[in-house]
């Protein structure tokens, strides 16, 4: 069993940075795919960013540029560091796991998955 914690969400202005944290337990961060996911009031849950257990990463088109996802192997942690935040990047954040080590887009295709922290990002 693989459990997810995120912590690191919060109220920033728009323009301003936050850093997600994701911590594991139950598997090793470096040997399976993990990756963030999102979801805002009355919309879908969406795919932000994933690595894989090779350090391969991926990003929504909507972030690129702007977020990145990084592994801390000795804490089986994942962070996602947040820059240049958008009104529209306000959402649920969730941390997700996926123990086949592939990293989809698609949200059934994982596994485990967090709680979830709230990130607002004001105008």
């Amino acid at each position: 069993q693989v459990q997810l914690v995120e912590s690191g969400g919060g109220l920033v202005q728009a323009g301003g940075s936050l850093t997600l944290s994701c911590v594991a337990s139950g598997r090793t961060v470096s040997s399976c795919a993990m990756g963030w996911f999102r979801q805002a009031p009355g919309k879908e849950r969406e795919f932000v960013a994933a690595i894989r257990g090779s350090g391969s990463t991926y990003y929504a088109d909507s972030v690129k540029g702007r977020f990145t996802i990084s592994r801390d192997n000795a804490k089986n942690t994942v962070h996602l560091q947040m820059n240049s935040l958008k009104p529209e990047d306000t959402a649920v954040y969730y941390c997700a796991s996926n123990v086949l080590n592939i990293a989809t887009t698609r949200d059934y295709d994982w596994h485990y998955w967090g709680q979830g922290t709230q990130v607002t990002v004001s105008s």
